[in-house]
């Protein structure tokens, strides 16, 4: 690989000779404009953050079932939310 001579050196490339902070090299410019677009998944994802993803009470109960030889498993309605899933994964893949 040739290096091209007229590239500056010493780690600044805006043709400043101090190397930028990391928070003004994060730091959005003013008179930029910036417009993000989510998926729909992305906004599902997001907003799924708003409900607990582990429900310890839930847990301990099911856990106590199980133990109690209450804990039945309804093989249908499992096999039923995993095709649900499976078809919106497939739904929410880009047409190529």
């Amino acid at each position: 690989m040739k290096i091209d001579s007229t590239t500056p050196t010493g780690g600044a490339v805006s043709g400043s000779n101090e190397p930028r902070s990391r928070a003004s090299a994060s730091a959005p410019l003013p008179s930029a404009a910036t417009e993000v677009h989510l998926s729909e998944l992305a906004g599902q994802l997001q907003s799924s953050g708003e409900t607990p993803a582990f429900d310890a009470t839930r847990v301990s109960e099911i856990t106590q079932a199980i133990a109690e030889g209450r804990f039945t498993i309804n093989a249908d309605t499992i096999a039923e939310r995993l095709i649900a899933s499976a078809s919106e994964l497939i739904a929410s893949q880009p047409k190529a």
